[in-house]
């Protein structure tokens, strides 16, 4: 792994600050592979310094010229795909076709989509007597989490400099080897000093620092609910705005007269892509009664395609878990949920490799709506399976947790699954197995979080209105 000593600050490698490091540990050994430097609060003041800096430059760039910035940084992320890719492996422990194909390949598309947006964004319009203008909120305190590593970093800061913001990046302390790559391509792209900046280093310092400076006009957080409400209380006291993507307990909703085969097979492996560790992971699977039984045998029989192993070794499907922290807790979950009385189906807490932060993929049956594992987000590869009598006890079940990131229905037809998703309190629904959209907005309601990422929505969350009266 190739690991720089510094933070990078105005368009250079600056020493940090202090002296501490943070090791960076692979999931599938146990071995560390690099180590980065552990930011200060100074380091911190560095970084929104430079930011602040390079602020009135960048926000009277021209949209087109910004635009043109991120194009570029796109083609060095293509350019570079191959490391990119072997990196967040390395240090995330995703299986490396999955790293090669949505780690880098679904960033890639989302900085391809705001290149477009940023050149075509309309930033002013006229409304009666007045001119509307939408100009850039100002330095942005980016703070992203390890289960995605390179696209919530791309989702934040692309939009941010298309809006004509300066960003200040404090990435997951279990995978800053991606953050740095990617620093990297933002200065073979010939994006100004200053308006991008990395620190690297913990949540309860770096992290807190970023939140709280003075200099920051927004904070954009993705991770848990908790910490979400943290920066939430940390940002308001000082009245500046926030966007939090939090956590999910999203439920895969199959109705009478679906394609059952087509729609457990889909929601299995949306549960166990990248090891269950995505806050909107369909893990919750709701079936009809008289379905239930089949449901629950389709359910084995697919994740039994998923053989946990070397993440390198194409055959793998399902690699560890990020951490030993990790690794307890979600065994932990499949414990309880065995203690409350959830029939396991397949899997279970004990570990499936001597080595390793691996977690065998279970399903539980039997499961109803008042359980830990069907109210909590386990993040690792655990699907629970709830019967439901007709379609207004689904609907109960799907809405009845704290959380509203992501969903799906499946129907006999669109029309049927489209209304019962209109009901669903959840930020974004997929319809019969509908694909990713880099353009539609993401984010959640109820605990979820605030704001949305993505697409023109997303670029809006950096954005702030005036109007001119003539």
């Amino acid at each position: 792994m190739k690991a720089h000593d510094g933070m990078y600050i105005g368009g250079e490698w600056r020493p940090a600050v202090g002296r501490d490091r943070i090791d960076v540990v692979n999931p599938a050994d146990e071995q560390v592979i690099g180590s980065v430097p552990a930011g200060t609060e100074e380091d911190v003041d560095a970084g929104v310094r430079a930011a602040r800096a390079a602020l009135p430059g960048w926000a009277a760039t021209p949209p087109a010229e910004r635009a043109a910035r991120i194009a570029a940084l796109r083609d060095v992320l293509v350019a570079r795909k191959g490391e990119i890719a072997q990196t967040i492996t390395a240090e995330l422990g995703s299986p490396l076709g999955f790293s090669e194909m949505v780690h880098v390949g679904a960033p890639i598309a989302v900085a391809d989509s705001f290149a477009e947006l940023g050149a075509t964004y309309a930033f002013e319009e006229r409304l009666g007597n007045s001119t509307v203008l939408l100009e850039p909120i100002g330095v942005v305190g980016a703070i992203t989490p390890w289960n995605y590593p390179l696209h919530q970093v791309v989702a934040k800061v692309a939009p941010a400099l298309a809006a004509g913001c300066t960003v200040v990046l404090k990435p997951a302390e279990d995978t800053p080897l991606t953050a740095q790559l990617f620093a990297e391509a933002v200065h073979e792209a010939g994006i100004p000093a200053g308006v991008f900046n990395l620190v690297t280093g913990t949540g309860p310092v770096a992290g807190q620092a970023l939140a709280a400076h003075p200099g920051v006009d927004l904070v954009s957080f993705t991770g848990s609910t908790a910490v979400g409400k943290q920066i939430g209380a940390t940002a308001g006291a000082a009245v500046k705005r926030v966007a939090l993507e939090l956590g999910g307990k999203s439920a895969n909703v199959i109705l009478p007269g679906a394609d059952l085969a087509k729609a457990v097979a889909a929601g299995v492996g949306h549960v166990m892509n990248n090891t269950g560790q995505s806050c909107n992971a369909l893990t919750r699977m709701l079936v009809h009664r008289d379905d239930y039984e089949e449901a629950v045998t389709l359910a084995a029989a697919a994740v039994a395609k998923y053989p946990t192993g070397d993440p390198c070794d194409p055959a793998t499907r399902l690699g560890p878990v990020v951490n030993a922290k990790q690794h307890d807790r979600v065994r932990g979950y499949i414990a309880k949920g065995v203690e409350e009385g959830a029939r396991l189906v397949t899997g279970g807490s004990d570990a499936p490799a001597e080595r390793g932060y691996f977690v065998a993929p279970t399903v539980f049956a039997d499961v109803t709506p008042d359980m830990t594992i069907a109210q909590e987000e386990i993040f690792g590869p655990v699907l629970s399976i709830l019967a439901y009598d007709d379609e207004d006890e689904a609907l109960r079940i799907a809405n009845g947790t704290v959380y509203g990131l992501g969903g799906a229905v499946w129907a006999a037809d669109e029309a049927t699954a489209v209304a019962f998703a209109r009901r669903m309190d959840t930020g974004q629904v997929d319809i019969n197995g509908g694909r990713f959209n880099p353009l539609a907005p993401f984010g959640g309601y109820k605990q979820s979080g605030v704001g949305r990422e993505l697409g023109p929505h997303g670029l809006a969350e950096y954005l702030q209105t005036k109007s001119l009266q003539f």
